[in-house]
């Protein structure tokens, strides 16, 4: 910080060397002229014309008159003439300087503009204008970064409304069918049934996305904290998605560490739980493995989960934890989701002071969570 301005100190400092010297100067030349006698002569000559012409004695009143009342107050009028010339070449130095805040005025106004070009300063502004600079880059990522989440929020809800009108549909059309034909044999009956339960499911699923957009957008969460059996969480979460893995021939690779604490907001880390497996679990090819290990170390306990999966690109895996952003762009019934799951997932873990990481690699999709074993304490 200290160097960040030296031109500038510099600058200030030899511009005021500079304007002392010159004010130095001038009562220099001030002094030699009035002391020289020139300026006692002009005085005289001046009192001699002005105020006592006409009288014969007039140069001898006006040389008494400036003998008394000039040479011997000589120093009153030699400072007020230091005070003067100070003022106006003081005057004169500010008026240059004002030019660097007219200068950080004018890149202030540069950060609201729409424009490409950088932000120019002065040499001896080299540091304010990289900060204008980065601020204004700063801003204009974060500007981007919110339409493109905006945007996505948009397409979601046409997709979801889109998606709501199908089940529905079918839920309409079967109820209609069951309540105009009564005579319908007991299986088709039982076929029908099971179908609009199906998609009653389905829309709901759909509401609660909605739900979800909703709840991430207007509100801030926040935690209830609570001593938690973190090994009995997961072997409970295990345990309700075996339905689930059963519809894909998936199959549990399970570790997990015994009677492993933590002081947590319970509800909310059973999300996170939920949102990532119900993940692994839509992007895992079938006939595979999902593979969850839990492992206490010295602060932190660390959770593993893994899934065979379609390789997802780098470029994608840097946005997979951002709002409304799904890696698999297509909305297949299986796979389409609000993409909040994630960064909701995210928010949750580091309002608990632990972070979540994603890798893919060879067909395998991982993700790895550290949490502190007491939420007070952020990771170090």
């Amino acid at each position: 910080m200290t160097k960040d301005f030296q031109q500038l100190k510099y600058k200030i400092f030899f511009n005021s060397l500079f304007m002392l010297f010159l004010a130095f100067l001038i009562l220099m030349l001030l002094y030699n002229f009035v002391f020289s006698g020139r300026f006692a002569n002009w005085t005289v000559a001046f009192l001699q014309r002005f105020f006592y012409s006409g009288q014969p004695d007039s140069y001898e009143m006006a040389l008494n008159f400036y003998q008394y009342n000039i040479r011997t107050r000589i120093e009153w009028f030699f400072l007020f003439a230091f005070c003067l010339v100070f003022a106006l070449v003081l005057r004169v130095y500010l008026n240059n300087f004002t030019k660097y805040f007219n200068s950080i005025n004018q890149g202030i106004d540069a950060l609201i503009t729409e424009g490409t070009e950088e932000i120019l300063l002065s040499p001896e502004l080299s540091a304010t204008e990289k900060k204008l600079n980065f601020i204004r880059h700063t801003l204009k990522q974060r500007k981007a970064e919110a339409d493109l989440a905006e945007q996505r929020k948009n397409d979601l809800i046409v997709y979801l409304a889109h998606d709501l009108k199908t089940p529905l549909t079918s839920i309409i059309g079967y109820l209609t069918l069951l309540s105009e034909t009564p005579e319908l044999p007991p299986e088709a009956r039982s076929k029908y049934i099971h179908i609009s339960l199906d998609k009653s499911i389905r829309l709901e699923e759909l509401i609660n996305e909605f739900f979800d957009i909703t709840r991430f957008n207007l509100t801030t969460i926040t935690l209830d904290l609570e001593n938690t059996n973190l090994s009995r969480m997961l072997d409970q979460t295990v345990s309700e998605f075996y339905p689930i893995l059963t519809e894909k021939n998936l199959t549990w690779n399970v570790d997990i560490a015994p009677d492993v604490w933590i002081l947590c907001d319970r509800d909310k880390l059973a999300r996170v739980f939920d949102n990532l497996i119900r993940n692994a679990v839509a992007y895992s090819y079938e006939n595979s493995e999902i593979s969850l290990s839990m492992e206490p170390q010295k602060y932190k306990v660390e959770i593993i989960l893994k899934n065979s999966g379609k390789t997802i690109p780098p470029q994608k895996l840097a946005h997979i934890f951002e709002q409304f952003y799904r890696a698999d762009s297509s909305r297949s019934s299986s796979t389409g989701g609000s993409g909040l799951g994630l960064a909701i997932a995210k928010e949750i873990l580091e309002l608990h002071g632990g972070m979540v990481q994603a890798f893919s690699k060879d067909e395998t999709i991982a993700f790895v969570l550290s949490l502190p074993l007491d939420c007070g304490k952020s990771l170090p």
